[in-house]
């Protein structure tokens, strides 16, 4: 996956991209989240299903690597 991803703060200001391209990473995300299915992505963004797989990697990580703290309930 990091060989897939790049963060350049000259390319999208920063943001994570698929390498070689300034596809950003939440676009690939939002995609699929939106109901494109991975072939749609990858002829939309011209990616490959690597770089797919790599994107989601990517968020899986992000996620796995926060904090979460509930808020309580008001009584």
């Amino acid at each position: 996956m990091n060989d897939r991803i790049v963060i350049d703060p000259d390319i999208q200001h920063g943001k994570p991209v698929i390498k070689g391209t300034r596809v950003p990473v939440i676009r690939i995300i939002s995609g699929l989240a939106g109901g494109m299915t991975v072939l749609e992505v990858i002829k939309e963004y011209g990616v490959s299903e690597e770089d797919v797989r790599a994107a989601l990697g990517f968020a899986g990580e992000l996620v796995e690597s926060e904090e979460f703290h509930p808020l309580r309930r008001a009584v």
